[in-house]
């Protein structure tokens, strides 16, 4: 039984081996290089860092994106259910039809309510 984990294992001692190597290469070979303030201050395209580091975002920014998470989800559901479809009617019957129907009419409602609401609105 021992044969069956003994590539889980191996492929675990390279990983945490080569991230140990990795990391006592960087300590030793990093600190031997000159270290001046230019070098240390952080280097943001070019710009100078000033300001603050976290800009605010306005609120319709997350809802869009929640918006956009719900109706990947909603992909993410659907693609199987129209993989199995055509074996499901064969088995079944039109049973999930009606089942997919009503998924898509809530999601559906919920489009309806935010364009409403005027969160797609990107002018304002």
């Amino acid at each position: 039984m021992f044969e069956n984990y003994l590539p889980v294992l191996l492929q675990i001692v390279i990983a945490g081996g080569f991230a140990v190597v990795t990391l006592v290469a960087s300590a030793l070979l990093g600190k031997s290089a000159k270290r001046t303030e230019i070098k240390d201050s952080a280097y943001e395209c070019g710009m100078l860092p000033v300001g603050d580091s976290q800009p605010r975002f306005s609120v319709k920014f997350y809802i869009v994106a929640m918006l956009f998470v719900l109706f990947d989800i909603e992909v993410v559901f659907l693609y199987p259910w129209a993989v199995i479809y055509k074996d499901f009617i064969a088995a079944h019957g039109p049973s999930i039809l009606a089942v997919a129907t009503g998924f898509v009419s809530i999601l559906l409602v919920a489009f309806v309510y935010a364009w409403k609401k005027g969160v797609l609105d990107w002018k304002s």
